[in-house]
C-alpha cells in the first residue's frame, strides 16, 4: 500500500494512493486520521486500512495536497558517508569507509511535503541536495537483531537530505547544517515493506533542472537498512514513525568540479525505482518568519 497524509478542503487526514486516486480510508472504523497513530496501531490497523480501500471515498490526486507522510516524525535519524561512490568523491577530504555507521539527527521540524519548495536560507547560500532511501519504523523496538529487522519496518519513502554545507562543516557534529526548516522533503508516500520487497536492489537517481546528478543502487549501501536498524536500536528505542535516511550516493553538488550548489529557482527530483519520486523547487526563505510564543 501507498500510505499518504493528504489535505483536502482544509482538512488533513490519512489515505492510500490507488492509481490516480487517493482513497480516504480515515473514514473507516479503526483507521486513524493521523499517520503516527495509524503506524502505532501496528498490523491490526494496517489490516483495517486494507479492508477499507474497496469501499472508502475516493478523490482525484490533483484534488488533494500531499503532505509529508509523517507530519512530525518522532525522530529523523540520518546516516553519513554510506555509499562507496560518495566516499570516493570526497577522497580529497580524507574520508574513509566507516567501520560503524555515521549517525546524526535532522530535527523533526525539517520534515516537508514531497512536492512543496524548500528554502534557500537567509543564513547561507551553500545549499546542496542528497537523494536517499528512507526507512520508516512501524513497531516500538529495542535490541533488534539484524535477522528480525524486517519485522519492525513499516515501509519506505524517498528523502532529500537537504544540507547547508558551511553550517554542516563548521563543527564536528552535523545537526545544525542538516536541520533547517523545510530541509527534509519526503514522500510521496510510505510504500509498505511487503510491496517494496528487498530494499537493497533499487536504483536511486537525482536530477537538478533535468540534469542527472546522482545515479546508484541501494545495493551499494555500506551499512544496509537491516544493519542500521540493529545498530540504532542497540542504543535507543525506535518508535513507530521514526525515519532513517540511509545515506546518499555520489554526485552531490559540493563535490562537483566546480561545485554546483542549489540556487533559487532550481528544481530537484529524486526517484527510487519501485518506490516513487519527489520533486521540490528552491525558493528564498521568506522574510518575516520570526515566531515567538
Amino acid at each position: 500500500m501507498k500510505l499518504v497524509t493528504f489535505t483536502h478542503q482544509g482538512v488533513t487526514r490519512t489515505g492510500v494512493v490507488d492509481g490516480d486516486q487517493v482513497v480516504d480510508v480515515s473514514v473507516a472504523d479503526g483507521v486513524p486520521d493521523e499517520m503516527l497513530a495509524l503506524l502505532e496501531g501496528g498490523d491490526a490497523t494496517l489490516e483495517a486500512v486494507r479492508a477499507a480501500i474497496s469501499g472508502a471515498p475516493r478523490l482525484a490526486r490533483d484534488e488533494v495536497h500531499l503532505e509529508s507522510p509523517i507530519l512530525r516524525p518522532p525522530k529523523i535519524l540520518a546516516i553519513g558517508v554510506n555509499y562507496a561512490d560518495h566516499i570516493a568523491e570526497a577522497k580529497d577530504s580524507g574520508m574513509q569507509v566507516p567501520e560503524h555507521p555515521v549517525v546524526f539527527n535532522k530535527q523533526s521540524t525539517s520534515a516537508h511535503p514531497p512536492f512543496d519548495p524548500f528554502h534557500l536560507p537567509r543564513a547561507s547560500h551553500v545549499l546542496d541536495y542528497e537523494g536517499e532511501l528512507g526507512v520508516v519504523i512501524g513497531k516500538r523496538c529495542r535490541h533488534v537483531p539484524r535477522e528480525r529487522a524486517e519485522e519492525v519496518i513499516a515501509g519506505y519513502t524517498v528523502v532529500n537530505d537537504v544540507t547547508v554545507r558551511d553550517w554542516q562543516l563548521r563543527t564536528p557534529t552535523w545537526t545544525m547544517g542538516k536541520s533547517f526548516d523545510t530541509h527534509c522533503p519526503m514522500g510521496p508516500w510510505i510504500l509498505t515493506a511487503d510491496e517494496f520487497g528487498d530494499p537493497h536492489t533499487h536504483d536511486i537517481k537525482t536530477w537538478v533542472n533535468g540534469e542527472l546528478r546522482q545515479s546508484s543502487n541501494t545495493k551499494n549501501l555500506v551499512h544496509d537498512c537491516f544493519g542500521l536498524v540493529e545498530h540504532l536500536s542497540t542504543s535507543f528505542t525506535l518508535e513507530p514513525g521514526d525515519v532513517i535516511a540511509t545515506g546518499t550516493p555520489g554526485g552531490v553538488g559540493i563535490a562537483m568540479k566546480p561545485p554546483k550548489l542549489l540556487v533559487e529557482g532550481d528544481l530537484v527530483r529524486i526517484a527510487i525505482d519501485g518506490l516513487g519520486e519527489i520533486e521540490n523547487g528552491v525558493v528564498a526563505e521568506p522574510e518575516g518568519t520570526v515566531r515567538i510564543g
